[in-house]
């Protein structure tokens, strides 16, 4: 058995080879709090969620870092317009995360460091890189000399030459514009912290360096992130981490874009889709479906179809694993193993999509074995589905989703009795062979929005895709 991943670093995908034997440590860059999440932010933390499942099924013991950074231009500003302090815009946005996060099921991160708990890390890393010759101060700010590190630019594969370097507003004092801040000079009415080069705040690349170096030390297995911040936050980070001393990260990772008609989902074009509101309309674990089953690093065009799409999906499975489960008369728990095909496909760079169509594979087998009445088969598919599903964060019987379903028991009890009713009527009609009047209640059903599929234990119904 051996894991393969796509490094971004070397351009292809590569045998996963842990630092240590046995245990994997992920560094994963998370929510930059200036607002709550849309489900372009989500879909990384969907990724490698689902990345930390697998790693664990395969017997590894997983340390997941994801960081959060409370200090940032964004958040100042968005203070700035709303008269708030600084620190409640980042509290009450980390909290979106976080509800959004756990609403489709993703597992709480080992470590989830803030920014702000680690300015001592960070002077620390300035100090060692200055002292290296890598970094200088100017102005109260301090800059990362580009032009000191051999290798600089190797993940983005840019020539240095050609670099334009995003600045930021008061970084005075460079020697090469393509130099980039660590730290910035204090401003009147901003956050600040004291340092050996004067008051000011920490550069969004430094925090991610120091927090990596602090959690997992100087070198570790795999760095995660979206694929817009290989350049400048992933490049500038592995350049203070190297210039530190650090070998850093062995693996790269990264997960493509949520789009809207071909953009990224981004607040500043005005295209995001906040989760709190998407769970409002769906169901949070079809949005799950719905993110974490496209391959990571395929581009998901949004859209209100394909939402639809990802509904009827899960609601097969889902209503595969209620029926088996109602004839089995108890809890049919997962397979000790994932059937082999599936392994295969989640230890090939997690392809999730191929996993998937095993699943779906497995479901029809399950099926045939109801339509068969063979109980014993059809216990052992779900038996497997349960353990597929459980590396994808899917299973509907397991707590967290098992709550959701809870949630509306007492409704679909009342629409139970009365969708009874109907079929009752509809199975008279055909017991006197009245084709016409079964087949007409059949199609109202279905116009309500209802699926009816006969069976050898009698009708059954479920809600179709909307």
């Amino acid at each position: 058995m051996t894991i393969r991943l796509y490094d971004t670093s070397a351009r292809q995908i590569r045998d996963f080879a842990p630092l240590t034997p046995g245990c994997v440590s992920i560094y994963l860059c998370g929510a930059t709090v200036q607002a709550a999440p849309h489900i372009g932010h989500i879909r990384s933390g969907l990724n490698f969620d689902i990345m930390r499942r697998w790693f664990a099924y395969r017997g590894y013991d997983v340390t997941f870092v994801r960081n959060v950074t409370d200090i940032d231009d964004k958040i100042i500003k968005k203070a700035a317009e709303q008269n708030r302090p600084w620190w409640s815009i980042g509290y009450e946005n980390e909290r979106a995360f976080n509800d959004a996060y756990d609403a489709l099921g993703c597992l709480p991160p080992t470590y989830e460091p803030r920014a702000t708990g680690h300015i001592t890390e960070m002077v620390e890393m300035m100090r060692g890189l200055i002292e290296r010759g890598h970094a200088y101060e100017a102005e109260g700010n301090v800059y990362f000399d580009v032009r000191s590190l051999p290798g600089y630019l190797s993940v983005s594969n840019q020539d240095l030459d050609d670099l334009r370097q995003p600045s930021g507003e008061g970084e005075t004092g460079k020697r090469d514009p393509r130099d980039f801040a660590m730290w910035k000079a204090a401003k009147p009415g901003e956050p600040s912290w004291e340092t050996p080069w004067g008051r000011g705040r920490p550069g969004w690349h430094l925090e991610c360096s120091a927090m990596a170096h602090k959690y997992l030390g100087s070198e570790f297995d795999i760095h995660g992130g979206g694929i817009d911040l290989i350049f400048p936050h992933h490049e500038n980070e592995i350049a203070q981490a190297v210039g530190f001393g650090d070998a850093f990260a062995r693996y790269w990772v990264h997960n493509a874009w949520v789009t809207m008609s071909g953009e990224k989902m981004s607040k500043s074009l005005g295209n995001s889709v906040l989760v709190g509101e998407m769970v409002k309309r769906w169901r949070p674990v079809v949005l799950r479906y719905y993110l974490g089953t496209p391959h990571y690093r395929s581009t998901i065009e949004y859209s209100e179809e394909s939402l639809r799409e990802a509904e009827s999906a899960y609601a097969r499975i889902e209503g595969f694993v209620q029926r088996v489960t109602e004839l089995a008369g108890q809890t049919v728990e997962p397979a000790a193993e994932v059937p082999p095909a599936f392994a295969e496909a989640m230890d090939d760079d997690l392809g999730v999509p191929q996993a998937l169509a095993v699943v779906h594979t497995t479901v029809r087998q399950g099926n045939s074995a109801l339509a068969a009445d063979d109980k014993d088969a059809a216990v052992a598919r779900l038996a497997e589905v349960r353990a597929m599903l459980g590396v994808l964060g899917l299973d509907p019987l397991a707590p967290h989703w098992a709550g959701e379903q809870e949630q509306g028991e007492d409704l679909r009890d009342v629409v139970d009795s009365l969708v009874r009713l109907v079929l009752d009527q509809r199975e008279a009609a055909r017991a006197r062979k009245d084709w016409p009047t079964a087949d007409a209640i059949r199609d109202h059903l279905g116009q309500s929005g209802l699926v009816i599929e006969d069976g050898p234990q009698g009708p059954r119904w479920s809600l179709g895709p909307r």
